[in-house]
């Protein structure tokens, strides 16, 4: 599934972001955060660097939407 995941957030990398209207900019930020959700899941093992990480990649993410 991470795979699968990773290669439609690929494809649609540049469709989601927030000066492109709500509909897409929620779709974006869902988006994000499954991403996160998935770094959290894949280092569950390792709290402290599952933390660390899935909160990076939401930072960067939703920055990256915000000026996109």
């Amino acid at each position: 599934m991470r795979l699968a995941w990773l290669s439609w957030l690929a494809r649609h990398f540049t469709e989601y972001g927030y000066s492109q209207g709500l509909l897409r900019a929620g779709i974006g930020t869902t988006a994000v955060l499954v991403t996160a959700a998935l770094v959290w899941f894949g280092l569950h093992r390792n709290r402290p660097l599952a933390v660390a990480l899935s909160g990076l990649v939401s930072a960067l993410g939703i920055g990256w939407l915000a000026f996109h």
